[in-house]
């Protein structure tokens, strides 16, 4: 049986469509779709559990997953067998996942699972713009209980002019790479990348992104009333209780309210939370305590996070003592570590971030092999978070979604600063030493200086803040927090970290948690972080105000040469012989690629000092070295032979040619040792390709003045000693030409011993 299916389509208004269907495919998940583009298609599947765990949160798990097979091609490595998740794929389950885990209710718990699949690639569709849309549209196709639809979509700016979900090739034209992801009443998160645009385009760029957003949101509604709404499924909600709310309100308040303006430092100002809390629970009996444990914790957590709100909203005023627009104290320093080829540190109030970075030849450039994207970066950024950097001790794995995302961010906010004749292959590594707010926005700070310490020529330094946001949606009252804390991350309405150059801003990443944030506030928003971005940016360029002339001098230089293509073989040599070997007597790296447009050689020499390098350089030299016809040449004899002597020329060393003995002067030379010995330096004059020999030819006596009197001898006669014309004539005038066949004709003799 044909099962019936039910199809939405979405017009982006310049001839593209994306169609959202369901009923035909996974129909035993409690929701499905498959969204479609063009030949891109992403299928989505939702399951939650009837059955809440046993934990305060919402186990939510969003899976993006590119399969090989949809591009046509086989997964790299041993076992042919998609594996662990690439960090594109984790990049985008964040994109999702931050946008759904919100509009779940705080009271469900049920394990549940978004897992989203590319089926099948186009080279014109970035699938990762839709995954957000089809994740949002299998939720409603279900009875999980979900607040509103949502969707997210990918804005870029070509030629002034903004494009929704833009193809691969009109991104790299464009100056704003943006996702967006919203409802239809409310921008939720924002990220992206941009070419030092100004606050009020970034808004500009939000908005045109949440108009196709409401279209993408009313196609999922019609889908789901098609298709038949599912009643929202009934679950037991958290347990309440009012009275022991305010009980527990009016014990920790006060006290929180008390701590909090006090202005105190983190683990100060942790331990004395720790002891209201602590205070609570001996208020209780051990059967109350046991009892009422979580809902004790959770009353406890409100009304802290009550108090610190209110204390900023109503006199300005943060956990550790400074005004909403204040940055907490920064020092910097560069070169701290002696063997790396660029380091620096950088610490904002209780965040610190140690940034080292590496030169290298292309060799050593990040491969990305992806069904969706093939390609390499030429710079690249790791951020690590270790748990010391806390003060924890806490399992140590392997590298979390959130190292990913912090350090992506990172890596955008610089990228764009990198020269793109740069010639180095360039990996930034950010280790964490202390954290207390906005680590990746240290990070940034942190590579900025090191990289201008390596001597990378970096076009501008890049400086970047975390603010926050605390709203009351009763009074009309806001605060936008500069340079926020931990703390004031979990309890604000609105996490967004801006970077950028003096002039623009360069990447971004908002989580926005109150809903109908409006523009206004944005834009106040983003013109404070302006003002703090740019006091940090002084504190970068006090320490390091450009970026160091020259690499230091344990550090490797890179120097870059074009070659014919007809020469990259001989530099190679037979299974790489000449190439190994110059590699070793240099020193150096040598990497060889090929210009896809001119097919010339592209040579990379990376190497300590110039001594290696101008060696390599020197061999180039040689191997392009071609000598001018008629032109004079200094040679030097390298090694002797009977008829002649190997000499190669000074300007060109290891290219050898043969000067013959005839050639050597104008008298006949008996042995080439009577005329010139090993090591000698003189000049030859050149011949080109000798037509009778074919090979190149080289004259000493060429050049020297012939001796008075001098006669040179007749060419010898081929012919003298019987030997025969062209006309088959021997020397004496005989005709030659069938005496062996008039041989042949006679009768064999007869052998007079035969009897």
């Amino acid at each position: 049986m044909i099962p019936q299916t039910f199809k939405e389509v979405i017009d982006l208004g310049d001839g593209r469509e994306i169609s959202i269907e369901t009923g035909k495919l996974a129909k035993q998940a409690h929701g499905s779709v498959v969204v479609k583009s063009g030949k891109c298609m992403l299928l989505c599947t939702v399951v939650s559990n009837y059955h809440a765990a046993d934990v305060d949160f919402l186990p939510l798990t969003v899976d993006y997953r590119e399969k090989f097979a949809a591009a046509g091609r086989y997964p790299g490595g041993f076992f042919k067998r998609e594996a662990r998740p690439s960090d594109g794929e984790v990049l985008t389950m964040r994109l999702v996942d931050r946008v759904l885990r919100p509009l779940f209710p705080k009271d469900y718990h049920a394990e549940t699972q978004v897992m989203i699949q590319l089926m099948s690639h186009d080279d014109n569709v970035m699938p990762d713009a839709m995954a957000g849309l089809a994740a949002s549209a299998a939720i409603q196709l279900s009875d999980i209980p979900f607040e509103t639809p949502i969707s997210e979509v990918r804005v870029g700016r070509l030629n002034g002019e903004f494009i929704i979900n833009p193809t691969q090739a009109q991104l790299l034209e464009c100056d704003i790479d943006m996702m967006v992801g919203a409802s239809a009443d409310s921008v939720m998160m924002v990220e992206g990348e941009m070419d030092e645009i100004s606050e009020e385009e970034m808004a500009d760029a939000i908005k045109f992104a949440h108009d196709a957003i409401k279209e993408q949101c009313a196609a999922q509604v019609k889908l789901a009333e098609a298709f038949g709404k599912k009643e929202v499924r009934e679950y037991e909600p958290e347990a309440e209780d009012e009275d022991l709310a305010k009980k527990i309100h009016d014990m920790v308040y006060d006290k929180t309210y008390a701590i909090a303006k006090a202005g105190s430092a983190k683990h100060e100002r942790g331990e004395a939370f720790s002891k209201i809390k602590e205070e609570v629970f001996e208020s209780f009996s051990e059967e109350e305590q046991e009892e009422l444990g979580k809902l004790i914790h959770k009353y406890v957590a409100k009304a802290q996070k009550s108090a610190i709100r209110n204390l900023t909203l109503d006199e300005g005023l943060r956990l550790d003592g400074r005004k909403t627009n204040e940055i907490r104290p920064i020092w910097c320093e560069i070169d701290y570590l002696p063997s790396t080829h660029g380091s620096s540190i950088f610490t904002r109030g209780e965040t610190q971030a140690l940034a080292t970075v590496t030169l290298g030849t292309s060799r050593e450039a990040n491969q990305i092999d992806m069904p969706s994207f093939e390609g390499e970066e030429r710079f690249y950024l790791h951020y690590n978070f270790p748990p010391f950097s806390t003060g924890e001790a806490r399992p140590i794995r392997g590298t979390s979604r959130r190292e990913i995302g912090h350090g992506n961010l990172a890596q955008r906010a610089l990228k764009g600063m990198v020269p793109e004749d740069c010639p180095y292959t360039v990996r930034v590594v950010s280790e964490i030493l202390e954290s207390n707010g906005s680590s990746s926005m240290a990070t940034v700070c942190a590579g900025t200086m090191a990289m201008m310490d390596a001597g990378v020529q970096l076009k501008k330094p890049v400086s970047g803040i975390a603010m926050g946001l605390i709203t009351d949606v009763e009074s009309g009252k806001y605060a936008v927090l500069s340079d926020i804390l931990g703390d004031e991350d979990h309890l604000g309405d609105m996490d967004f970290k801006v970077t950028g150059t003096a002039d623009g801003i360069t990447a971004c990443q908002m989580d926005i948690k109150v809903k109908g944030l409006s523009y206004e506030i944005l834009v106040n928003a983003l013109k404070q972080a302006r003002e703090g971005r740019l006091h940090i940016l002084d504190k970068i360029t006090e320490t390091i105000a450009t970026p160091n002339p020259e690499v230091k001098d344990h550090a490797p230089t890179m120097v870059t040469r074009r070659i014919p293509n007809e020469f990259i073989g001989a530099l190679i040599g037979p299974g790489g012989k000449v190439i190994q070997e110059l590699q070793k007597e240099t020193e150096t790296t040598i990497v060889i690629n090929e210009d896809p447009v001119t097919e010339e050689g592209i040579v990379e020499v990376l190497g300590v000092g110039s001594k290696g390098i101008d060696a390599v350089m020197a061999k180039i030299d040689a191997l392009m070295f071609k000598p001018e016809v008629g032109s004079v040449y200094e040679v030097k004899v390298i090694k002797m032979l009977d008829f002649g002597a190997v000499v190669e020329y000074t300007e060109a060393p290891g290219n050898e040619v043969l000067l013959h003995v005839s050639e050597l002067a104008w008298e006949r030379t008996e042995n080439v040792s009577d005329v010139v010995n090993m090591g000698d330096v003189f000049d030859v004059k050149y011949f080109g390709i000798d037509p009778r020999t074919r090979k190149e030819k080289v004259s000493r006596k060429a050049i020297l003045p012939k001796p008075e009197g001098f006669k040179e001898r007749p060419p010898r006669d081929n012919n003298r000693g019987g030997g025969r014309d062209n006309r088959g004539r021997d020397n004496r005038g005989r005709d030659n030409r069938n005496r062996d066949n008039r041989r042949d004709d006679r009768k064999p003799r007869e052998d007079k011993n035969e009897d």
